[in-house]
């Protein structure tokens, strides 16, 4: 299993998109859309940014979820 690599996590509230993007300096080569998700990959298939779309009515829609894992990163 490989070590994880550092991520960069920003939120652009114009157009309601989080992304999660390796820090590492990949070059994208295709990406593919899972629902909400953008996902993009390396020649190697390799995912380096995963982009959510309407990321605030996604966390809106399952914030029962989510709500329990506050206390974990507050904790």
């Amino acid at each position: 299993m490989k070590k994880n690599k550092d991520i960069k996590i920003a939120y652009d509230s114009e157009s309601d998109v989080l992304s999660l993007e390796s820090k590492d300096k990949t070059i994208i080569d295709h990406a593919k859309e899972m629902g909400n998700l953008v996902v993009h990959f390396t020649k190697t298939g390799e995912p380096v940014l995963v982009e959510m779309l309407e990321a605030s009515k996604t966390f809106r829609q399952n914030r029962r979820t989510i709500s329990p894992l506050r206390k974990l990163v507050t904790a």
